[in-house]
Parts: C-alpha cells; sequence; structure tokens
C-alpha cells in the first residue's frame, strides 16, 4: 500500500512539475496577465489532452484512480513530454514491471572481467543505483578516492556528490551531477519501492545540499554516451569521450568506457604549473 501511495505522489508532483513549465503561448492558448501559477492551469492542460478537469485534478492530487494509455499518452502530448519523460510518466502510472530488491545486484564473472580487458582505457560496469561493480586500474587513476571502504561497493552517485575530488576532476561538476542526478530519478521511478534506492537518495540528500535542491524539480534523463572534460590527478584538462553499453539480459547494468577524444581540444587548466 505504501508503495503505491508513493508512486502516485510522485506521479502527481512530477505532472504539477511538468505542467508548470509549458507556458500557454506554446500550445496556442492565450496568456492572461494575471496566473497565480507559472506554466498551464489544470483545466487548460485537461482541456489539450481532451478529459475532465476534475479527473486530471485527482491525478495531480495523487488520488486513488486508474487512467487508460490512451489518456496518459493524450496528457504526456500536452505536456510536450520527451520520449524518456513519456516512459518515466507511464512507468509511474503503473504501466511498467517494478522489481524490488534489498540485495545487491550479482554480475557474472566473465561480465566483471571485462573492464580489465579493456585497460588502460579507463572502464567500468555499473547497475542501477550507480554502485560499480566491476572497474580496471585506469578507471580507479581517473576517478580517485572512488573505492571509499570495503563494507560496500563504490558508488558513482555518492561519488558525485559526497567526495570533494569529484568536482576537481569533473571540470564541469555541476551540469555533470545534475545529468546524473535526473538519470537517478529515472531509474528510481522505475523502481518504487525498491530500498536500494530508497537508502541511496535518502543519504545524497543528507550530504549533498545541490541534491537537496535539485531533487524537487523532478529532471529524468536518459543513460547515453557523450563527451565529458576531465583533470585527471597531475595532468592537464582533457576531453574524454564516453560510450555506455548495457549487459545482455541485464538492462540496469552498464558497461562504461572512456578514452581521450580523438578530435579533443586540450585546455589548460590554469591551476595546473607551467611548463617551460
Amino acid at each position: 500500500m505504501g508503495e503505491t501511495q508513493d508512486r502516485r505522489t510522485e506521479l502527481a508532483a512530477f505532472l504539477r512539475s511538468r505542467r508548470e513549465r509549458v507556458t500557454p503561448r506554446e500550445v496556442g492558448l492565450p496568456s492572461t496577465r494575471r496566473r497565480r501559477t507559472p506554466g498551464l492551469r489544470r483545466e487548460e492542460l485537461a482541456l489539450l489532452a481532451g478529459m475532465s478537469a476534475t479527473w486530471y485534478t485527482y491525478l495531480e492530487q495523487g488520488r486513488d484512480i486508474r487512467v487508460s494509455d490512451q489518456v496518459l499518452g493524450a496528457i504526456a502530448d500536452a505536456l510536450r513530454l520527451a520520449p524518456h519523460e513519456h516512459d518515466h510518466l507511464f512507468r509511474l502510472a503503473g504501466r511498467a514491471p517494478t522489481t524490488v530488491s534489498s540485495e545487491p545486484e550479482s554480475l557474472a564473472a566473465e561480465v566483471a572481467a571485462v573492464p580489465l580487458l579493456l585497460q588502460p582505457h579507463p572502464a567500468y560496469i555499473i547497475d542501477g543505483t550507480y554502485d560499480v561493480l566491476s572497474h580496471n586500474p585506469a578507471a580507479e587513476e581517473l576517478f580517485p578516492h572512488l573505492r571509499t571502504g570495503a563494507d560496500r561497493p563504490p558508488n558513482l552517485a555518492r561519488w558525485v556528490f559526497l567526495e570533494p575530488a569529484a568536482r576537481e576532476v569533473l571540470v564541469d561538476w555541476e551540469p555533470e551531477a545534475q545529468g546524473l542526478l535526473a538519470r537517478l530519478r529515472t531509474l528510481t521511478g522505475a523502481h518504487p519501492g525498491d530500498p536500494r534506492y530508497t537508502r541511496l537518495i535518502e543519504e545524497l540528500h543528507t550530504g549533498s545540499p545541490e541534491v537537496r535542491a535539485w531533487w524537487p524539480r523532478f529532471d529524468v534523463e536518459q543513460r547515453r554516451g557523450g563527451h565529458k572534460r576531465l583533470r585527471p590527478p597531475g595532468r592537464d584538462v582533457t576531453t574524454y569521450a564516453y560510450t555506455a553499453f548495457h549487459v545482455a539480459g541485464r538492462p540496469d547494468q552498464t558497461l562504461v568506457i572512456y578514452a581521450e577524444s580523438n578530435d579533443r581540444t586540450r585546455v589548460t587548466d590554469p591551476a595546473a604549473p607551467r611548463r617551460a
């Protein structure tokens, strides 16, 4: 019962956060001068979605009602949700299977060996809670103090938000941290009631003022590859390309590989000593 109510509460807050970011002008509605809240009113969104304003209000109030996939799709269209936000909405509405487990994820021995095969390129395998299930020495060198104790596996989310060294290594720390938190919220929404996620989110809230400030935004994002500017210990700022692969049969387990970008622009670290 508690898990179901938590999901309804999360759904209500997510809908409200997305409704408030859509302006009347964006959807072709007249904009009045006095509006008590930013974005669309509930009745305006209900009109766009072709549903009763009362029924939509019940959704934002977290009441125990069920709506069809068609109605959810109409709401997603009216809110102009991106594909990953659309999926997140459906999961919160109970349209995706959920897994609740308090045990750490297991990793097959042959999969755990992959990061070592990729040495000297930094590589690691993470699960949905960003526990690092396997990594190679290059990754430990690139992300110092990643391993903080033998009682639990290293965790990238804890490292980014709670380890001071992360703010030195991640040159663009704020956008990188915001993106990680948005991806963590997406994964948390797919596993409502899972104590592993609950414990991690509580720990991050306790230790990070940024998490406390950003979590109520309800940003969601999918894992992906891209480029990062990193400052490896003792080296200049370097652009790395990174690629993510899901482990076959284990969609929450992701192999991430880093390599110095071939077309990188070398950026001089102002704090680094000048060479003659």
